[in-house]
């Protein structure tokens, strides 16, 4: 049995400084704020959500920036998402390769793969990026950041896991997930799911282990993946658990509904579901602009402001 994955939903990552991060995705990529909220598991820690106008489901990008809580540096290893890619027009790398000078991260010259062009890149906390050049990408990106229409943003391209001995992890998703392989490189197997193009593209990169992942700054949490309903999400969950494979009970996230596991190679999947969206408790024109809480949370807002980071955005 196989369900209905429709593609891409986010990307999380755990960063160092708020101010750093805010100011990189909104001034560098260009990107919405379209929730400022807090960790869920440390209420001291901002959960910053990014994306385009309404943060749909596939352009977003998540962050915890972790500074002061003695969260090691991250090592980038086999088990982990290890590049977050996002799908910019075509003709719009060498707009990006001078931006990013601009912003102190600076772009390697483009590289093909599966017949696209690529810059790589690190943020300020040493996260892998990459802008893949697209023609068949049909968003409408977010332009409020100043970066016009013909190079901004589109939403995620795709997202490179790093998987020495792939093959169980193939299985699984090509199993109960419902992925389909739709090329190969030397060392890289490319797979879709609700779709060919951008936003449904995961790559798995293999043949070479540098050793085991460690989460920490600069590294990526998990992928998101989305599904269109709380039913379907339930019936994936008990096919999971049929399969042997350990689920998290379903988790409220104030705008989505979650179930959590990792694959055999390590790497940490997220389901979660299209609705209710980013302006369920705020007016579109608004988002992020103010801290949001989840309704159990409001009795010690006072508490948590207070233990919140000061950030000028």
């Amino acid at each position: 049995m196989t369900h209905p994955i429709l593609g891409l939903h986010h990307v999380t990552a755990t960063v160092d400084d708020a101010q750093e991060d805010l100011d990189f995705c909104l001034d560098g990529l260009g990107l919405r704020l379209v929730k400022r909220t807090v960790n869920f598991d440390n209420h001291n820690v901002f959960h910053f959500y990014y994306g385009d106008e309404r943060g749909t489901p596939g352009t977003i990008w998540t962050t915890f920036p972790y500074r002061g809580w003695g969260v090691p540096v991250g090592r980038k290893g086999a088990g982990q998402v290890t590049v977050t890619s996002f799908s910019v027009p075509r003709g719009s790398l060498e707009f990006w390769q001078a931006h990013l000078a601009r912003h102190r991260a600076p772009a390697t010259a483009p590289e093909a793969r599966f017949g696209e062009n690529a810059l790589t890149f690190e943020d300020p906390s040493g996260l892998g990026f990459e802008l893949v050049e697209t023609a068949s990408d049909p968003r409408i990106p977010w332009t409020g950041g100043g970066i016009g229409p013909d190079a901004a943003i589109r939403g995620l391209h795709s997202v490179t896991m790093l998987i020495p001995d792939p093959e169980s992890t193939l299985a699984l998703m090509t199993g109960a997930l419902g992925f389909s392989v739709a090329g190969e490189e030397p060392g890289r197997t490319r797979l879709t799911v609700g779709g060919t193009g951008p936003g449904f593209v995961v790559d798995v990169a293999h043949g070479f282990d540098p050793g085991p992942a460690m989460n920490g700054l600069g590294t990526v949490h998990h992928v998101a993946f989305a599904i269109g309903t709380p039913e379907e999400q339930l019936a994936l969950r008990e096919d999971l658990l049929g399969r042997g494979v350990r689920v998290t009970e379903v988790r409220d996230r104030q705008y989505f509904q979650s179930i959590y596991f990792r694959t055999p190679g390590g790497v940490l999947f997220e389901v979660a579901t299209m609705a209710p969206g980013f302006a369920v408790d705020e007016p579109l024109a608004s988002l992020g602009q103010s801290l949001k809480l989840p309704p159990w949370e409001e009795a010690d807002r006072p508490a948590i402001e207070r233990g919140l980071p000061r950030v000028t955005r």
